[in-house]
């Protein structure tokens, strides 16, 4: 589909890293966004940011873990805008477990599902029956990850876990959405190709009461910068990717109606043939060996 004036793009996660970069994206193109994120503070100021550059722009406070919520959002863009053409069901967390996954605390599971999954799916049942019902083109982009998109980084299994679901659930809505020879189309984006700075590593500062963790960390939670540092103390490069590029990738591809928003890069090349590999020959995940630890 093309991107045209007027047009609507909701996108959840939206009040900073890739989502704020695909809410401008859009603006740009003339499309009216709707922001939901569930940091109230972060999205007024997206919000305000994005009209004073002359964007047409609502945002909702939104958790979508709750269905109710992205129902309401869903209601609330309609009655406002009347249409909408882009979905981009990209709101994300990490989990903050730590240890071996028969020590993970449950709840990091469950808050990470319900974010990572259910939103997804929550952005898919509120819209898309109304996107189908207006007759016109659409698109849906899902954010998924290399990590567990493609292959888990076992180190960070639960975000893994919630992101190769999110590849399957695309796929099936591809296949839902052509059975029904719908004018809306699918996509699964993987951020990157590269590292990306984006608030992800501070998940925790919004996680709610009802996913508290049971029992505190023994270690404290780490930041990107930490994290960098100590990937460059140890003698690795550390490569970034501009969200902005991120977000021009994915405008590209929703024009193209291009299912696989995967980037171009060896690294995950190589990953997708080891693990076909892997399945192929009914062989142990040899492409693990690199991330298991004693």
């Amino acid at each position: 589909m093309e991107l045209a004036e007027g047009q609507v793009a909701v996108v959840t996660g939206a009040a900073s890293g890739v989502g704020l970069a695909l809410a401008r994206r859009f603006a740009a193109d003339g499309l009216k966004v709707v922001l939901a994120d569930v940091e109230e503070g972060a999205l007024e100021k997206a919000a305000a940011a994005l009209r004073e550059d002359g964007a047409v722009v609502h945002a909702r406070v939104v958790d979508v873990g709750e269905r109710e919520e992205v129902v309401a959002l869903a209601e609330e863009t309609y009655e406002k805008f009347g249409a909408v053409h882009v979905l981009c069901n990209n709101a994300g967390v990490g989990s903050g477990a730590e240890g071996r996954m028969w020590e993970h605390d449950p709840n990091d599971w469950k808050w990470a599902f319900a974010v990572n999954v259910w939103g997804v799916f929550h952005g898919i049942q509120a819209f898309v029956p109304r996107m189908l019902a207006g007759g016109g083109p659409g698109h849906i982009v899902n954010t998924s990850s290399g990590d567990g998109g493609i292959a888990p980084l076992p180190t960070a299994s639960v975000y893994a876990v919630t992101k190769s679901a999110v590849v399957t659930m695309t796929e099936s809505l591809y296949a839902h959405l052509k059975a029904e020879h719908a004018r809306v189309g699918a996509s699964v984006l993987f951020p990157g190709p590269h590292m990306l700075r984006t608030g992800l590593w501070e998940s925790h500062r919004n996680r709610p009461a009802r996913y508290a963790k049971q029992r505190p960390r023994r270690t404290p939670y780490r930041s990107l910068d930490q994290w960098e540092a100590a990937m460059r103390e140890a003698g690795q490069e550390v490569r970034f990717t501009p969200v902005e590029q991120v977000a021009d990738f994915v405008a590209d591809g929703i024009r193209a109606d291009r299912f696989w928003l995967l980037p171009e890069s060896e690294h995950s090349d190589a990953q997708i043939r080891a693990r076909s590999r892997s399945m192929l020959a009914r062989a142990d995940p040899a492409y693990l060996e690199h991330f298991i630890l004693d």
